[in-house]
């Protein structure tokens, strides 16, 4: 009984010397200053994107995968997290670029790569059209015509794109949130909205009579990002992006955040 006892502690000690040693060391006092320079980790987010954040309904559970990525981040690091909350992407990517926030996870659109630095691609996300159900457009193509209005996100990178696509043949109509993107649509001031399918999937859930279009107009390349002039910690967050990668976490984000309409980067 004895021997078989010492044996179970052994083993037991075993397992915790390979938790530790497969545990990340915290980042040194270099990475610290340069990505979180306040002392804690400042992780800029928006409401209504599972890529993002979002709030389960009955619990209240804050969930995303830009939440739970920045918390995984801080605690690697070994510094306190701050989630900063603002009202559209279009503000966390500005809030990224002045360094009001330390990291995000957003598309690493060409435009944006010249504010911010990014990380490889970590997944991609489709793009589509979110629709009410009696609408006569069958297919993405037959959104390409004189007149239509179609919802975008104020300072989105669908918007750019989408003007770029277009060429002022669709009128791209703002909106300054995603619940002002729903009224929108409830009210018929757009014929369709217009942003990644998990932001679309997540509208979709509170809009009855609405469909999303079969088809994807492209796809948003999701990276982690930090400002420009944090150079000395992207050998680090390019680290820990591959780990969550590899080591399976950010499935697990994905998974509790709900976000849809996703594949692996090409």
């Amino acid at each position: 009984m004895l021997r078989r006892q010492l044996l179970v502690l052994a083993s037991a000690g075993a397992l915790l010397l390979a938790g530790c040693a497969a545990t990340p060391p915290a980042a040194d006092p270099s990475v610290r200053q340069a990505l979180a320079p306040s002392g804690a980790l400042r992780v800029g987010v928006y409401p209504g994107s599972p890529s993002s954040t979002v709030t389960h309904p009955q619990t209240g559970e804050k969930a995303g995968v830009t939440y739970q990525l920045g918390q995984a981040l801080a605690q690697r690091m070994g510094v306190p997290v701050q989630i900063v909350e603002y009202e559209r992407l279009a503000l966390v990517v500005d809030a990224v670029k002045t360094g009001a926030v330390d990291v995000t996870f957003t598309n690493a659109s060409e435009v944006r790569a010249r504010d911010m630095n990014f990380t490889p691609v970590l997944l991609q996300v489709e793009l589509g059209y979110l629709l009410p159900l009696q609408s006569t457009i069958a297919s993405v193509a037959e959104m390409d015509k004189d007149g239509r209005r179609l919802g975008v996100s104020q300072g989105s990178s669908s918007q750019a794109a989408l003007a770029r696509l277009y060429k002022n043949k669709v009128t791209l109509v703002p909106a300054n949130s995603l619940k002002q993107a729903q009224d929108m649509l409830r009210r018929g001031e757009v014929e369709a909205f217009a942003t990644n399918k998990g932001i679309l999937s997540e509208m979709l859930d509170s809009l009855p009579g609405f469909k999303i279009l079969p088809g994807s107009w492209g796809v948003e390349n999701m990276a982690i990002a930090i400002p420009k002039g944090r150079e000395a910690a992207m050998p680090y967050v390019r680290q820990f992006a591959q780990d969550m990668q590899s080591g399976g976490q950010l499935q697990s984000f994905i998974a509790k955040a709900g976000l849809r309409g996703t594949r692996k980067p090409d």
